[in-house]
């Protein structure tokens, strides 16, 4: 049976399916509609992605899309490690800049439900990281946007090498109370 444990901010979630395995090796219910709906995540992927990074302590994110084309994540590690992160930035939620992480690895199977209204990006623990990632909504650049994934106003715990990589775009984005506030 799969485990569903919301985390510090509830509404996202640590998510561990449960292994099959025998001598062969090991199967895996990575996704299920039903399963998940009667577990109270009633969810429409419509797109996967999948991403590489070669260096341990490349950064991606904080990166979020706004109305009218939220996404809502689901990630799990192919290979290697991340230190996977969420933060609140809902406009008058009580949570709001606060965050949440959890190590995701190949190894246990760990997955992160990151819901709309949430800033995201993650940390490679290892080199020759790869994740898949599912969204509910299609990539519109239109809307998207990033929260400077140091910003000493939200105080995120990243690993000492953090920053190792980073893209121009994440370098320069706007510190959280600098953000124009946004709708989901």
């Amino acid at each position: 049976m799969t485990t569903i444990t919301p985390l510090a901010l509830p509404e996202v979630l640590l998510i561990t399916p449960r292994r099959h395995g025998d001598a062969r090796g090991w199967f895996v219910e990575t996704w299920s509609r039903r399963a998940f709906a009667d577990a109270g995540l009633d969810v429409d992927f419509v797109q996967d992605n999948h991403a590489f990074s070669a260096q341990a302590g490349t950064v991606r994110g904080l990166h979020f899309q706004t109305a009218p084309h939220p996404q809502a994540k689901l990630l799990r590690a192919l290979r290697g490690a991340i230190l996977d992160v969420a933060v609140d930035i809902r406009a008058g939620s009580p949570t709001y800049g606060r965050w949440v992480s959890a190590t995701l690895t190949a190894e246990r199977g760990e997955q992160l439900f990151v819901p709309r209204g949430f800033a995201h990006g993650y940390c490679t623990l290892t080199p020759d990281t790869e994740i898949a990632y599912k969204v509910d909504g299609l990539y519109a650049p239109q809307t998207e946007g990033s929260v400077l994934w140091n910003d000493p106003d939200i105080g995120i715990d990243w690993p000492d090498f953090a920053g190792a990589s980073l893209s121009e775009k994440d370098k320069v984005a706007p510190r959280l109370k600098d953000l124009a506030p946004v709708s989901f």
